[in-house]
């Protein structure tokens, strides 16, 4: 699986671009955010893989916010069902031999955002999880703009012993959320170097933060094989693709 910042799918031919960077690192499923795509729905683009979307309900709303998941042919074949929460919060449900999955791709509010726009977001996302069947394999990944950083003291459970930076206020609203509903951030688990976890560059590469994050169930912690961040793939973004393995 995997998690992108698009920072827009509207530029030409950016949507096939996306699909075989995908094919080229092997992921089934890619969540992405930033898309601002407008209403919702699902297509088939011509690479032959399948997208579906949500963002703004109007066509003539702002192009801004906007999630999305990105499937290949195998994981379209799987998909169950589908919801287009919010243009910040999209679900989707598949099927595998072993357990049913369900995926939430989010692109949450900036650190600097309004604190009602940060509370009504993780409102509507903990409402999503609840609505999610308590067998499910549960994973959140997304931009959630969280640096969570590498002080875990009180957050042992949901942090791993690889975080990076300092938390900020995104980051304690994420591990509380991860500590409600017994999660686990995927990449702090696993030792990288930074450079393997930054998820975001400044334009002017004067700052970068992990804030990019692929979080799954405690219960399941062992079924995640890895998380790290592919430098190589190129989408004229300003994050990284984040790639997590799993193994049922």
């Amino acid at each position: 699986i995997g998690t992108w910042n698009v920072r827009t799918l509207y530029q030409s031919g950016k949507c096939a671009q996306a699909a075989k960077e995908m094919d080229r690192y092997k992921i089934d499923l890619l969540g992405l955010s930033e898309v601002r795509w407008n209403t919702s729905g699902m297509t088939c683009i011509n690479t032959g893989h399948t997208i579906i979307y949500s963002g703004n309900n109007n066509p003539e709303d702002p192009h801004e916010k906007g999630v999305a998941f990105l499937m290949t042919r195998k994981s379209k074949k799987a998909l169950l069902e589908w919801n287009p929460i919010s243009p910040r919060i999209i679900t989707a449900r598949f099927n595998s031999r072993f357990q049913k999955t369900t995926f939430i791709q989010v692109y949450a509010p900036t650190n600097d955002a309004k604190d009602d726009d940060k509370e009504d977001f993780y409102q509507s996302l903990q409402t999503a999880i609840d609505k999610v069947p308590k067998r499910d394999l549960l994973i959140r990944m997304g931009d959630f703009n969280a640096k969570v950083g590498e002080v875990r003291e009180g957050k042992e459970r949901e942090i791993g012993p690889h975080g990076i930076g300092q938390m900020n206020e995104n980051g304690e609203l994420l591990a509380d959320l991860c500590a409600t509903n017994s999660l686990v951030i995927g990449g702090t688990l696993f030792p990288h170097k930074n450079c393997h976890k930054v998820t975001w560059v400044s334009p002017a590469g004067n700052a970068q933060n992990q804030i990019d994050h692929i979080v799954i169930s405690k219960r399941w912690r062992s079924s995640l094989q890895d998380v790290r961040v592919k430098r190589g793939a190129d989408l004229a973004s300003d994050h990284h693709l984040l790639q997590g393995n799993i193994q049922l």
